[in-house]
């Protein structure tokens, strides 16, 4: 009887499946993924006889060595770059067992199965660990509903159907998702051919009202809108399916408000749709104040979407009003956006306390804002850009109002202009709020990119360390742009901004990160420029 190595202690049905287990308690979490209840973990203690097994080893020693160098070199050809990083797809504690054997001199080809997992079950698995976080009594979640919509899928499918869309969006989103982390073209190529029967899954789906309005399509919409931010592959800073977004909310109506999967769904569309609203002059396309009007003013996030929506409709009017605005247009929409502006401020006023930021300093001594989850922090910098926002169109409009107060003024009425109206703006005071916003917002990076706790404390990272997950990164990226963009940040709160978009495209994968950091750069060069002829 001899000693032959640990054994795996995953659970049984991903010892079968040849993949790694998370060893999560009661039950493993791919399990749940694949629609199968976990079996559970081999007792700790596990007796073998190995006598037989040393000894064949042993006889064909030169034989397996010769295989698995073969094995490698062929593996190496088909997958590129996407093999290089096998390792970093591994557990720390495999890892740990991989440089110990190589320290010692001894091959560590034993750890590694050439068949440990297929990479588009190492894709999906890597996609809903970084990008589905569960929702609980504190936290909104993000994409929680996408496991078992996709699980009940696989379990149904028979054949390639309209209903399959959600399969290839996964399929596609995740292995383009591993692909960028993990710099591996060859899995970009199989992302993009996922990405296209994806489309056309979709298309088929459209075509029949029922199917159009289930789910698992309103769910794939939101994957296609994911894949195309990861890749970088929008259309300038529009996405291609902002319009399908506001088509489908309309037409799953009422019912989608009815049930949480249903709100979440809705939640993700709003903020993708209203963003390019916003940010980005587009146009809405459909009216969604029924929608409005089921969401629970009690709800931080929903009522941070009331708001937001009102100042959309605000935007609207003024952006496609029919006519040139005279004075009292431009003084109604001035009155109209600082009741925006109170009421938004009053959304921090109605927060319970596990929602509020806490000032800490950092090691250096400079104040941090940190929250009690990472979702918060987003939250937060999503209320920080829309509020800048609308001081910025407060500004604009004040400047319309007082060319046409001069265009208009009569040597006769000089006295009476001077008079202040209602709608009389502090410029000043509106200038304070943005930079408020915008230092509030870079005072929140380190905490939202976990690189200190919320003690302030520097987290180094290390094997059991919390860490941000890329869907909180991808929430930070639009707040980000806005304040680079248009928050009037000092020269070194450019460079912070900068950075961290850079480093979310970089080290999470995430593409749009890029798009935003150079555009962001081309719309500020384009103000400076026009300071300078002004």
């Amino acid at each position: 009887m001899v000693y032959g190595g640990k054994p795996s202690t995953g659970c049984y049905l991903c010892r079968k499946r040849k993949i790694k287990c998370d060893e999560a308690h009661p039950g493993c979490r791919n399990c749940s993924i694949y629609g199968r209840p976990c079996p559970g973990y081999r007792p700790d203690a596990v007796f073998r006889n190995e006598n037989s097994k040393v000894e064949r080893l042993v006889k064909s020693g030169s034989a397996v060595n010769s295989d698995a160098h073969s094995n490698h070199d062929s593996q190496v050809t088909s997958v590129s770059s996407a093999d290089s990083s096998a390792l970093s797809l591994s557990s720390p504690r495999r890892r740990h067992a991989t440089s110990h054997a190589k320290h010692h001199g001894k091959s560590a080809l034993t750890l590694y199965s050439p068949a440990d997992a297929s990479w588009d079950q190492r894709a999906l698995c890597y996609f809903f660990d970084q990008y589905t976080i569960k929702a609980d009594a504190e936290e909104p979640g993000h994409l929680d509903y996408l496991p078992p919509l996709y699980a009940r899928e696989l379990g149904r499918q028979s054949g390639e159907t309209p209903s399959s869309c959600l399969k290839w969006a996964v399929d596609a989103t995740a292995l383009m998702t591993l692909a960028n982390a993990k710099n591996a073209p060859p899995l970009m190529i199989k992302a993009r051919q996922r990405y296209g029967r994806a489309l056309r899954s979709v298309r088929e789906a459209l075509a029949s009202p029922a199917l159009a309005a289930k789910d698992e399509t309103f769910a794939s919409v939101v994957l296609l809108s994911l894949y195309e931010d990861i890749a970088g592959e929008r259309n300038g800073l529009f996405s291609s399916h902002t319009a399908g977004f506001e088509f489908l909310t309309k037409l799953r109506g009422n019912a989608q408000m009815t049930h949480k999967r249903g709100r979440d769904m809705f939640h993700f569309a709003y903020t993708h749709t209203y963003v390019e609203i916003l940010a980005l002059g587009d146009k809405p396309r459909f009216d969604l104040d029924w929608a409005l009007g089921m969401l629970d003013n009690s709800n931080p996030v929903e009522r941070l979407i009331i708001g937001a929506s009102e100042i959309c409709h605000l935007y609207g009017s003024i952006r496609f009003a029919s006519k040139l605005p005279d004075q009292a247009s431009v003084e109604s929409w001035i009155t109209a956006g600082r009741e925006c502006d109170l009421e938004l401020s009053r959304w921090t006023e109605t927060l319970a306390d596990r929602w509020l930021p806490l000032v800490v300093y950092s090691s250096q001594g400079e104040p941090l804002l940190t929250y009690n989850r990472l979702s918060t922090a987003v939250i937060w910098n999503y209320y920080r850009a829309v509020r800048v926002m609308l001081q910025q169109l407060l500004l604009e409009l004040n400047r319309t109002l007082a060319t046409i107060k001069a265009a208009n003024k009569q040597p006769s009425s000089a006295k009476a202009s001077d008079t202040p109206s209602e709608s009389a703006l502090d410029e000043e005071g509106v200038r304070a709020v943005i930079r408020e916003m915008t230092t509030d917002v870079c005072r929140s990076i380190p905490f939202a990119l976990a690189d200190v706790d919320s003690l302030g404390r520097p987290n180094n990272k290390s094997e059991g360390a919390w860490q941000m997950r890329a869907a909180q990164g991808y929430g930070l990226l639009w707040p980000l742009w806005y304040i680079l963009s248009c928050g009037m940040p000092t020269p070194v709160q450019v460079e912070q901004i900068r950075t961290v978009l850079m480093h979310v495209g970089s080290t999470l994968g995430i593409k749009l990160a890029w798009v935003l950091a150079r555009e962001a750069e081309r719309m500020r060069e384009e103000q400076d420029m026009q300071w300078v002829n002004g």
